[in-house]
């Protein structure tokens, strides 16, 4: 809020603490801020317990927690709820946990019988160790954001991806066509299509008995002769993107590109996303890629960071800006 010209800062200062979950991105939102990470010591026991403190004070200081919930899952996710309870007891005046990959968000429904609602369980975790505020990108579901009771900011990375396909990758390909690697996720990936300015393609996955793996997979619309970019918002175990990339090349499709927003990245995926016959994949540092999964993809991926898009919403959130504007809302 301004008046007159003036900041009318309604808590004290910006203070950005960082999880061990995403050090680099949360220095680059740091750097991007003119800031410095604010130092605290994390400490595992023998006995796996984690300890937090704090080396300055928090009182009455405007808090962000920086830290993505990936793997180790239930170590960062622990560590973020207990960091959040640290700030809560020094009396910070508030608290923002900036969680760029909210974990479980995949278990957001009962869609059998005798399961949890996992995505529910951490949401209401974050609320009871103190956050009064949350920031996440690209959950799996948007009903996500009806779990939490405190505000939030829910941000996407898809523009950004798409502007560096229209500046970068587009102007060299040959009658380019989206496809949505599943039917969920066909409205996000008509989002792609509209930035773009694409047409859309889609594949329909059907269950052909109990085992995980017996699935049918039927392609809708038309890829052959054209160049394809695959869109998803997490490649995990890479199964879904083996499977697209294998139907659309049965239909035809010439170059193939592959964008993501979250580089999940689990067990062996970095090393079968090498074997694909992609040309080139775009995603974000939601989540960082260990150094020696990035090596198997070298050259064939371009990794946009989310710092300076997840600074300029810190920045606006502390002087009461709205983070609307910055996407022309």
């Amino acid at each position: 809020m301004s008046q007159h010209g003036h900041e009318v800062k309604i808590f004290g200062e910006i203070k950005l603490y960082a999880g061990s979950g995403s050090p680099d991105l949360a220095q680059k939102i740091a750097e991007y801020l003119g800031q410095q990470l604010s130092p605290r010591e994390i400490i595992q026991f023998p006995n796996e317990n984690i300890f937090v403190k704090l080396k300055t004070s928090a009182r009455g200081q405007d808090v962000y927690v920086i830290q993505t919930t990936a793997s180790p899952v239930h170590y960062n996710l622990m560590e973020l709820l207990i960091m959040i309870q640290t700030l809560r007891l020094d009396s910070a005046a508030r608290i923002t946990a900036v969680v760029p990959y909210l974990c479980y968000g995949r278990s957001d429904k009962k869609d059998q019988p005798r399961i949890p609602i996992t995505a529910r369980l951490v949401t209401d975790m974050l609320e009871i160790a103190g956050a009064d505020r949350y920031m996440t990108f690209d959950p799996h579901a948007g009903q996500l954001q009806g779990f939490f009771s405190i505000p939030g900011d829910v941000l996407t990375a898809t523009h950004m991806i798409t502007d560096y396909i229209k500046d970068h990758l587009q102007p060299g390909m040959r009658d380019p066509v989206v496809v949505a690697t599943d039917l969920g996720f066909a409205k996000k990936g008509r989002n792609y299509a509209l930035d773009l300015d694409l047409p859309i393609a889609f594949i329909e996955k059907r269950r052909t008995g109990n085992d995980a793996k017996s699935e049918a997979l039927t392609l809708i619309g038309d890829v052959k002769g054209r160049d394809v970019i695959v869109v998803d918002d997490e490649v995990d175990t890479g199964s879904s993107t083996v499977q697209a990339v294998d139907v659309v090349q049965k239909g035809g499709a010439r170059d193939i590109y592959l964008a993501f927003i979250h580089p999940i990245f689990s067990r062996d995926c970095a090393q079968r996303l090498a074997d694909l016959p992609v040309k080139h994949m775009v995603t974000t540092d939601t989540v960082g890629i260990p150094a020696e999964k990035m090596k198997l993809l070298q050259g064939r991926i371009t990794v946009l960071s989310i710092a300076p898009m997840l600074g300029e919403v810190i920045r606006r959130a502390h002087e009461g800006r709205s983070v609307g504007e910055m996407f022309n809302e």
